[in-house]
Protein backbone atom coordinates (compact mmCIF):
# COMPACT_ATOMS: atom_id res chain seq x y z
CA UNK A 1 0.00 0.00 0.00
CA UNK A 2 3.11 2.53 0.79
CA UNK A 3 4.32 1.48 -2.95
CA UNK A 4 0.96 3.83 -4.29
CA UNK A 5 1.67 6.88 -1.96
CA UNK A 6 5.42 6.87 -3.40
CA UNK A 7 4.33 6.47 -7.19
CA UNK A 8 3.35 9.55 -9.50
CA UNK A 9 -0.04 8.88 -9.80
CA UNK A 10 -0.79 7.81 -6.32
CA UNK A 11 0.89 10.98 -5.45
CA UNK A 12 -1.51 12.86 -8.02
CA UNK A 13 -5.02 11.51 -6.81
CA UNK A 14 -3.82 12.73 -2.81
CA UNK A 15 -2.83 16.00 -3.85
CA UNK A 16 -6.28 16.34 -5.72
CA UNK A 17 -8.24 14.83 -2.66
CA UNK A 18 -5.95 17.17 -0.43
CA UNK A 19 -7.72 20.06 -2.70
CA UNK A 20 -10.81 19.07 -2.35
CA UNK A 21 -10.89 18.89 1.33
CA UNK A 22 -10.05 22.79 1.32
CA UNK A 23 -12.43 23.73 -1.14
CA UNK A 24 -15.23 21.68 0.94
CA UNK A 25 -13.90 22.96 3.87
CA UNK A 26 -15.08 26.44 2.12
CA UNK A 27 -18.29 25.67 0.81
CA UNK A 28 -19.68 24.42 4.70
CA UNK A 29 -17.88 27.71 6.15
CA UNK A 30 -19.78 29.89 3.67
CA UNK A 31 -23.17 27.55 3.65
CA UNK A 32 -23.12 28.46 7.58
CA UNK A 33 -21.80 31.95 7.97
CA UNK A 34 -24.02 33.24 4.69
CA UNK A 35 -21.04 34.69 3.63
CA UNK A 36 -20.69 35.96 -0.70
CA UNK A 37 -17.67 34.71 -3.19
CA UNK A 38 -15.56 37.60 -1.80
CA UNK A 39 -14.86 36.04 1.11
CA UNK A 40 -14.86 32.74 -0.52
CA UNK A 41 -11.81 33.82 -2.48
CA UNK A 42 -10.40 35.29 0.33
CA UNK A 43 -10.87 32.15 2.49
CA UNK A 44 -9.57 29.89 -0.29
CA UNK A 45 -6.29 32.19 -0.84
CA UNK A 46 -5.30 32.10 3.45
CA UNK A 47 -6.08 28.65 3.75
CA UNK A 48 -4.36 27.43 0.36
CA UNK A 49 -1.33 29.83 1.98
CA UNK A 50 -1.33 28.39 5.82
CA UNK A 51 -1.20 24.66 4.29
CA UNK A 52 2.01 25.63 2.03
CA UNK A 53 3.63 27.45 4.66
CA UNK A 54 3.11 24.38 7.31
CA UNK A 55 4.33 22.21 4.20
CA UNK A 56 7.48 24.19 4.10
CA UNK A 57 7.64 24.61 7.83
CA UNK A 58 7.37 21.00 8.02
CA UNK A 59 10.81 20.31 6.50
CA UNK A 60 12.77 22.55 9.25
CA UNK A 61 13.61 19.46 11.29
CA UNK A 62 14.71 20.42 14.86
CA UNK A 63 14.48 16.88 16.33
CA UNK A 64 13.62 13.89 14.21
CA UNK A 65 12.69 10.84 15.83
CA UNK A 66 13.69 7.68 15.12
CA UNK A 67 10.13 5.66 14.41
CA UNK A 68 8.53 8.63 12.80
CA UNK A 69 7.44 11.86 14.04
CA UNK A 70 9.31 15.30 14.61
CA UNK A 71 10.04 18.65 16.43
CA UNK A 72 9.38 20.90 13.13
CA UNK A 73 9.81 24.92 12.87
CA UNK A 74 6.55 25.96 13.94
CA UNK A 75 4.72 23.55 11.69
CA UNK A 76 1.61 23.10 13.58
CA UNK A 77 0.92 26.49 14.10
CA UNK A 78 -0.68 28.00 10.50
CA UNK A 79 -2.68 25.04 10.33
CA UNK A 80 -4.45 25.72 13.78
CA UNK A 81 -4.73 29.50 12.64
CA UNK A 82 -6.71 28.41 9.42
CA UNK A 83 -9.32 26.97 12.16
CA UNK A 84 -8.98 29.80 14.51
CA UNK A 85 -9.80 32.46 12.01
CA UNK A 86 -12.88 30.75 9.94
CA UNK A 87 -13.89 28.40 12.37
CA UNK A 88 -14.04 24.02 13.11
CA UNK A 89 -14.76 22.76 9.89
CA UNK A 90 -12.07 24.97 7.85
CA UNK A 91 -9.79 23.89 10.27
CA UNK A 92 -10.12 20.60 10.45
CA UNK A 93 -10.51 19.38 6.30
CA UNK A 94 -7.22 21.97 5.81
CA UNK A 95 -5.90 19.90 8.30
CA UNK A 96 -6.72 16.85 6.65
CA UNK A 97 -5.52 18.30 3.57
CA UNK A 98 -2.07 18.69 5.45
CA UNK A 99 -2.10 15.27 6.83
CA UNK A 100 -2.61 14.26 3.09
CA UNK A 101 0.37 16.14 1.45
CA UNK A 102 2.33 15.01 4.81
CA UNK A 103 1.37 11.44 3.12
CA UNK A 104 3.30 12.43 0.16
CA UNK A 105 5.92 13.89 1.66
CA UNK A 106 6.85 10.82 3.47
CA UNK A 107 4.64 8.01 3.89
CA UNK A 108 4.57 5.44 6.62
CA UNK A 109 2.15 3.33 5.98
CA UNK A 110 1.15 -0.31 7.31
CA UNK A 111 -3.08 -0.81 6.53
CA UNK A 112 -5.86 1.66 5.80
CA UNK A 113 -6.76 2.08 9.29
CA UNK A 114 -3.19 3.09 10.49
CA UNK A 115 -3.29 5.64 7.23
CA UNK A 116 -6.29 7.37 8.48
CA UNK A 117 -5.22 7.63 12.12
CA UNK A 118 -1.85 9.04 11.47
CA UNK A 119 -2.78 11.24 8.22
CA UNK A 120 -6.18 12.83 8.03
CA UNK A 121 -7.30 12.56 11.84
CA UNK A 122 -4.21 13.51 13.46
CA UNK A 123 -3.63 16.37 11.35
CA UNK A 124 -7.47 17.61 10.72
CA UNK A 125 -7.68 17.05 15.08
CA UNK A 126 -5.05 20.54 14.80
CA UNK A 127 -8.16 22.26 13.51
CA UNK A 128 -9.91 22.00 16.63
CA UNK A 129 -8.79 25.36 17.36
CA UNK A 130 -11.95 26.35 15.38
CA UNK A 131 -14.09 25.70 18.03
CA UNK A 132 -12.44 28.64 20.58
CA UNK A 133 -12.64 31.46 17.48
CA UNK A 134 -15.00 33.66 19.67
CA UNK A 135 -13.23 33.22 23.06
CA UNK A 136 -10.75 36.36 24.66
CA UNK A 137 -8.19 33.42 24.95
CA UNK A 138 -8.88 31.32 21.78
CA UNK A 139 -5.71 31.39 20.01
CA UNK A 140 -3.90 30.21 23.03
CA UNK A 141 -6.35 27.30 23.71
CA UNK A 142 -7.59 26.49 19.89
CA UNK A 143 -3.77 25.89 19.41
CA UNK A 144 -3.39 23.83 22.93
CA UNK A 145 -6.48 21.87 22.36
CA UNK A 146 -5.58 21.19 18.32
CA UNK A 147 -2.27 19.81 19.36
CA UNK A 148 -3.74 17.37 22.13
CA UNK A 149 -5.95 16.61 19.56
CA UNK A 150 -3.31 15.17 17.04
CA UNK A 151 -1.46 14.05 20.06
CA UNK A 152 -4.21 11.58 21.13
CA UNK A 153 -4.64 10.46 17.36
CA UNK A 154 -1.10 9.40 17.48
CA UNK A 155 -1.26 7.75 20.88
CA UNK A 156 -3.76 6.02 19.55
CA UNK A 157 -2.26 4.76 16.36
CA UNK A 158 0.91 4.04 18.66
CA UNK A 159 -0.51 1.62 21.33
CA UNK A 160 -2.64 0.33 17.67
CA UNK A 161 -0.20 -0.13 14.96
CA UNK A 162 3.07 0.11 16.54
CA UNK A 163 2.95 -1.85 19.90
CA UNK A 164 6.09 -3.67 18.98
CA UNK A 165 8.33 -0.86 19.83
CA UNK A 166 7.07 -0.55 23.65
CA UNK A 167 7.90 -4.52 23.73
CA UNK A 168 11.60 -3.29 22.75
CA UNK A 169 11.24 -1.32 26.08
CA UNK A 170 9.68 -3.55 28.54
CA UNK A 171 6.99 -0.98 28.47
CA UNK A 172 3.31 -0.62 28.55
CA UNK A 173 2.35 0.11 24.74
CA UNK A 174 0.03 3.08 26.18
CA UNK A 175 2.66 4.63 28.22
CA UNK A 176 5.35 4.28 25.35
CA UNK A 177 3.09 5.84 23.29
CA UNK A 178 2.55 8.69 25.07
CA UNK A 179 6.00 9.21 26.37
CA UNK A 180 7.43 8.54 22.80
CA UNK A 181 4.03 11.08 20.86
CA UNK A 182 4.56 13.61 23.39
CA UNK A 183 8.25 13.70 23.39
CA UNK A 184 7.54 15.57 19.99
CA UNK A 185 4.54 16.67 19.61
CA UNK A 186 4.66 18.63 23.22
CA UNK A 187 7.86 19.91 23.06
CA UNK A 188 7.09 21.61 19.87
CA UNK A 189 3.75 23.03 21.28
CA UNK A 190 5.47 24.46 24.71
CA UNK A 191 8.15 26.25 22.55
CA UNK A 192 5.61 27.44 20.04
CA UNK A 193 2.98 28.78 22.95
CA UNK A 194 5.99 30.27 24.28
CA UNK A 195 7.12 32.15 21.42
CA UNK A 196 4.30 32.70 19.04
CA UNK A 197 1.29 32.96 22.36
CA UNK A 198 2.88 34.42 25.05
CA UNK A 199 5.01 36.98 23.64
CA UNK A 200 2.28 40.39 23.48
CA UNK A 201 3.19 41.58 20.06
CA UNK A 202 3.92 38.55 18.40
CA UNK A 203 -0.22 37.62 19.85
CA UNK A 204 -0.92 40.81 18.93
CA UNK A 205 0.00 40.49 15.03
CA UNK A 206 -1.42 37.34 14.88
CA UNK A 207 -4.77 39.12 16.12
CA UNK A 208 -4.26 41.18 13.45
CA UNK A 209 -3.99 38.58 10.73
CA UNK A 210 -7.61 37.28 11.73
CA UNK A 211 -8.68 40.82 11.17
CA UNK A 212 -7.80 41.18 7.87
CA UNK A 213 -8.41 37.37 7.10
CA UNK A 214 -12.33 37.77 7.73
CA UNK A 215 -12.37 41.39 6.25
Amino acid sequence: MQAFFESWYGQLITAAAAILLILAGIGVSRSRSGEGSHKGTRMLVFSAVMVAVATVLSFVKILKMPQGGSVTLFSMLPITLIGYIYGPAQGILCGMAYGLIQLILGPWVISPVQLLVDYPLAFGALGLSGFFWKRQDGMLTGYAVGCLGRLIMSVISGVVFFSEYAAEWNMNPLAYSFAYNIAYIGAEALVTIVVFMAVTPVKQSLERIKTMARA
